[in-house]
């Protein structure tokens, strides 16, 4: 690869939740490991799956009855969200020895830009074998790297073709890209979903290929700004930088849960609902900021015939007060709830803006309720999330002291 181009990473970990687990308990080694949540909560489907319980059938997201039918010999091992978490982090280290451009894209997935680090460590492909070996030596976990002169590329290098051969590296360029994609599927193009898959086939667009030769006025005519990157996506091409402070690119925070049976009273969900709320404003004050779309979706409880809604409503004024977004989500749930049972529930706050610039009201005192929303927030990161909490969280449908102890709904 030209060195005066840039080089850019894409470093993912093989089967991350399950490969930590092995590494940590050595008796796994050699066997299908099936890490899932808790089926008596509803949580039970898989989350992770190494590469021998994956070769029986196992899949993510497959409930635990059918893993157990295709793959008898499964280890069912439940989550531990703080190991992985800490695991990444150690991840994150070592890449930040290779270059100060780290950007983390998932749990499980860090972007790098080594452009500059190629006069220290040698080609790209010496780099990725060595950042394998040290990742492999520190933490026990494969890593699998995608190399390419942008983030597309490096994407696509990595879960198209690095995740399938033995050596886990695979680089795409200029040069190659529209060779080595333009027969794949085009939903195997990053970006590209279900969805916009059938929007895709319904015009004959069928492959990367297909996709690439399409004029791009008329990807722009369909679909705006989503055409425009799809189309410079299927072509390999990507302006956007490694950034190694992620945090400002994030322009909402949202929580969703899955209930721990179908809620079918309105009085229950509205415990769910000013528990999310406060936990959704807590996580916006952190980042000092306040927000002023918030958007409530629901999900039915029959898989079969699926019911639910994804609705948004936008407030004059930008808040991180519990309360203000909370009765905000009481009104999308009196207009949009179908009084089908629900079975879970998501919640965010959008459209995110600095809270060091309040607009004044003479009426709902936006200083005091922010200075009262760190109070409580300072109380809870001291002595625990259950150390001030709303009363209504003591009612049998309240979540809050189930969730205490867990990070992403799952064990710490």
């Amino acid at each position: 690869m030209d060195k005066k181009k840039r080089v850019i990473f894409l470093v993912d970990m093989e089967s991350f939740y399950a490969s930590v687990e092995i590494a940590s308990n050595p008796e796994l080694v050699g066997k299908p490991v099936v890490v899932c949540g808790d089926p008596e909560k509803r949580h039970g489907i898989t989350l992770a799956a190494n590469p021998l319980a994956k070769k029986a059938g196992v899949k993510t997201a497959m409930p635990l009855w059918e893993v157990k039918s295709v793959c008898p010999q499964a280890q069912f091992v439940r989550p531990h969200m703080g190991k992985y978490i800490e695991a990444s982090l150690q991840i994150t280290e070592i890449l930040y020895e290779f270059t100060d451009q780290v950007e983390p894209f998932s749990i499980d997935e860090q972007f790098m830009d080594v452009t500059a680090s190629q006069s220290l460590f040698g080609s790209p492909q010496h780099m990725a074998k060595m950042i394998q070996k040290r990742i492999w030596d520190e933490v026990g976990v494969r890593a699998r790297v995608g190399i390419g002169e942008n983030k597309i590329q490096a994407k696509m290098a990595c879960d198209r073709f690095a995740k399938k051969n033995l050596e886990g590296i695979f680089e795409l360029n200029s040069t190659n890209y529209m060779k080595k994609t333009a027969s794949l599927a085009v939903d195997e193009l990053f970006g590209v979903g279900s969805r916009m898959k059938r929007n895709l086939y319904k015009i004959g667009i069928y492959t990367i290929g297909d996709l690439a030769k399409r004029p791009l006025e008329e990807m722009k005519k369909r679909w705006g700004v989503n055409g425009h990157i799809l189309w410079l996506s299927a072509h390999g091409i990507d302006y956007s930088p490694v950034k190694n402070d992620s945090t400002e690119l994030q322009k909402g925070v949202g929580n969703s849960i899955t209930l721990p049976r179908d809620y079918i009273y309105k009085e229950d969900i509205q415990v769910v609902l000013l528990e999310l709320a406060d936990e959704v404003c807590r996580r916006v004050r952190a980042l000092h900021k306040r927000g002023r779309t918030i958007s409530l979706s629901f999900r039915g409880a029959d898989f079969n015939h699926p019911t639910g809604f994804h609705r948004q409503t936008t407030i004059p004024f930008a808040t991180s007060d519990t309360i203000e977004v909370y009765q905000a989500s009481l009104q999308l749930l009196e207009h949009f709830w179908d009084r089908q049972p629900v079975r879970s529930i998501g919640l965010s706050l959008d459209q995110l803006e600095d809270d060091r610039e309040i607009q004044l009201d003479l009426f709902s005192h936006p200083i005091k309720k922010l200075q009262l929303g760190k109070t409580m927030d300072e109380i809870r990161e001291r002595y625990g999330k259950t150390a001030i909490f709303r009363a209504s969280s003591l009612l049998s449908s309240g979540l809050l002291f189930d969730r205490a102890t867990k990070i992403g709904g799952h064990e710490a």
